[in-house]
C-alpha cells in the first residue's frame, strides 16, 4: 500500500461543498482521476456528490499537494482525516489477541472464516447448519449458515455481510451475530424466542474474492474480481448489480469505475447465487438485512427512485425505533430513512431488489464510523460496534416475528 492521505469536506467537521462551483472542483478531481488517483470513500463516486454532503476521498501522497491547492483555490474548507494511510492500516490491527485462529474481536481472513463456518455448525448441530449456495468467480464456495431450532413451517430472516470487500467490520458483525445467537440461546429470552420461532440465513461474506484481495493485494479494493470483456479493468460493484432500476442512477457503465453496474443484472456469480437463493425461499423469507460500512445509517427502500415504498410509515417507524435501541448502549447516533433521500440515489442495490421481490422488511445498515477511521475501523471497535448493532437487528427481527400474521 502506498503512502496515502484521506481528505474530507464534511459537514461533520464544518467543511463541505457549499455550492455548484465546489461540486465542479470535485468533478474535476474525478475527471483527472488518472493524475490525482482519487478514491472516493463517501459517497461512492463524485457523481453522487450533493451540496452540503460529507465527502471523503483518498489520494496518493505525491498528489496530495496538488489536490489541496485545488481545494484552497476553490475556497472550499477541508480537513485531512488520515495523513498516513499505511499507519492507519497498521493501527487497525490493535486487538490484544493476535492468533492464527478465529476470534470475534479481531478481523479474520477468508480461510479463517470458512473454517469457522464449519466449526460453528459442527459444535451446534441443533441450532446451526451450513450449506453452499454457489461459488464465486474465482471458484470459492459461498457458505451460508442457517440458524434456528428445527420446527415446521418456520419463516425466516436473511442477512448478508461483506458486499464491498474493504468494509471489514461488516463480516465481523455477521460472525458476532452467530456467536451471540448460539451463546445466548436458552439464556436470553428474546434471542431464544427468535431462534425457536424464526430461522436466520446468514451469509458471512458475499464478495469473497474481493475480500481475499483486500488481505493479499489492495486493502482498499471494493468490487468483485471478475474479468470484464473488452476491458483491462477488473470487477463489478455487487451492490449495483441487482435488477432494481439497474444502472439508471448512482452507478457507472464503465468497467473501470468503482460503481460499475456490470454487463447485466446479476452478471456476477455472487449476486446471482444470492438472488437465486432468496427467490427459491421467497415464500418463507420475511425480512432482508444487508450490512455495510461506513456512515452510521439505517436505510430502507428506495434508493433507485425518490418514490416512497407503500409501507413507508411502517419502515420509518421500525428504523427509528431500531436506531434508538442501537444508541441506547454506547450513544452511537444513526441517521435513518429511504436511501435516495437520506444519502443519494443509487440503483441496483440488493435491498431495493429484495423489497420489489415482495420482502417488505428490507434494511441496509451502514456501520461505524462517520469518517474518522472510515473503512479502517480499529479492531478495538469491533465489540462495541457489534454489540450495538445486535440490539437493532434483534429489534427488527422481533418486530417481524410479531407481525408475521
Amino acid at each position: 500500500m502506498k503512502f496515502s492521505i484521506l481528505i474530507t469536506t464534511s459537514p461533520a467537521h464544518i467543511h463541505q461543498p457549499k455550492n455548484h462551483s465546489h461540486l465542479c472542483v470535485l468533478t474535476c478531481l474525478c475527471i483527472h482521476l488518472a493524475f490525482f488517483q482519487v478514491d472516493f470513500w463517501q459517497p461512492d463516486s463524485v457523481s453522487m456528490v450533493r451540496p452540503k454532503m460529507q465527502v471523503d476521498f483518498r489520494v496518493e501522497a505525491e498528489k496530495s499537494f496538488n489536490v489541496e491547492e485545488l481545494l484552497k483555490e476553490s475556497g472550499m474548507e477541508y480537513e485531512v482525516l488520515i495523513d498516513n494511510l499505511q499507519a492507519a492500516l497498521d493501527a487497525q490491527f490493535d486487538s490484544k489477541v493476535r492468533t492464527a485462529s478465529h476470534g470475534y474481536e479481531k478481523y479474520n481472513n477468508w480461510d479463517t472464516i470458512a473454517a469457522w463456518t464449519a466449526d460453528i455448525a459442527a459444535q451446534n448441530p441443533d441450532l446451526v447448519s451450513r450449506s453452499v449456495i454457489g461459488e464465486t468467480y474465482e471458484g470459492r464456495p459461498m457458505y451460508l449458515l442457517k440458524m434456528g431450532k428445527s420446527a415446521p413451517n418456520k419463516k425466516a430472516i436473511f442477512m448478508d455481510c461483506g458486499f464491498h470487500a474493504r468494509e471489514w467490520i461488516s463480516p465481523a458483525f455477521c460472525q458476532w451475530f452467530v456467536k451471540e445467537a448460539v451463546e445466548t440461546y436458552g439464556k436470553d429470552p428474546v434471542m431464544t424466542t427468535l431462534l425457536d420461532k424464526l430461522d436466520f440465513y446468514i451469509l458471512p461474506v458475499v464478495n469473497i474474492d474481493g475480500y481475499v484481495y483486500t488481505w493479499t493485494n489492495d486493502r482498499m479494493w471494493r468490487k468483485t474480481r471478475s474479468k470484464n470483456a473488452g476491458s483491462v479493468c477488473i470487477g463489478t460493484d455487487p451492490n449495483r448489480n441487482f435488477d432494481a432500476g439497474w444502472c439508471t442512477t448512482g452507478a457507472s457503465k464503465s468497467p473501470c469505475a468503482s460503481t460499475y453496474c456490470g454487463s447485466a443484472p446479476e452478471s456476477e456469480k455472487e449476486t446471482k447465487a444470492l438472488a437465486d437463493f432468496i427467490r427459491e425461499h421467497r415464500s418463507t423469507i420475511k425480512a432482508y438485512l444487508t450490512i455495510h460500512s461506513y456512515s452510521q445509517l439505517l436505510l430502507f427502500p428506495y434508493s433507485y427512485t425518490y418514490d416512497l415504498p407503500s409501507n413507508y410509515q411502517e419502515l420509518n417507524s421500525i428504523a427509528k425505533a431500531a436506531s434508538k435501541e442501537l444508541a441506547s448502549l454506547h450513544n452511537t447516533k444513526y441517521t435513518y430513512g429511504p436511501g435516495a433521500t437520506t444519502i443519494y440515489p443509487a440503483a441496483g442495490g440488493s435491498d431495493d431488489w429484495a423489497y420489489d421481490l415482495g420482502i417488505k422488511y428490507a434494511f441496509t445498515f451502514e456501520l461505524r464510523d462517520t469518517g474518522r477511521h472510515g473503512f479502517l475501523l480499529p479492531e478495538s471497535q469491533i465489540k462495541p460496534t457489534c454489540e450495538e448493532t445486535l440490539l437493532a437487528v434483534k429489534y427488527i427481527a422481533n418486530y417481524v416475528l410479531e407481525h408475521l400474521y
